[in-house]
């Protein structure tokens, strides 16, 4: 398993690309991915909706469970990846690519995020 060391990572397991214009993108990790199984449904925020880090923002479930999707930041969605509500096998296929969940215009980072080698020992 490798995580791109230019992203950051919370410990729900999803991933954080560092701000273009105060946006970041928001996905969940291979790790993740890998231990969800095969992904059949994703719900995501809604473009405009208010996400707060640590609180649920969204769904996926898979064939061998539901899982809670998380934020990592504070901020309003300006993005929500309709490739992966229409084809939710992108999650697990590419979660780093066209797997992404959603995009967030950030006002709040917690100070908690982990580097590509502390998610690494993190998730073991």
């Amino acid at each position: 398993m490798s995580n791109p060391e230019q992203l950051r990572y919370s410990k729900e397991h999803e991933w954080l690309s560092a701000a273009d214009d105060g946006v970041s993108t928001v996905g969940i990790t291979e790790h993740a991915a890998n231990a969800l199984g095969d992904v059949v449904y994703v719900q995501l925020p809604e473009v405009g909706a208010t996400v707060t880090a640590g609180e649920t923002c969204g769904e996926l479930e898979s064939t061998k469970s539901v899982s809670d999707l998380y934020s990592p930041v504070t901020g309003e969605v300006v993005a929500a990846n309709q490739d992966v509500v229409e084809d939710p096998s992108l999650v697990n296929s590419a979660p780093f690519e066209g797997g992404w969940l959603f995009k967030v215009r950030v006002s709040d980072e917690p100070g908690d995020l982990l580097s590509a080698d502390e998610y690494t020992a993190f998730a073991g």
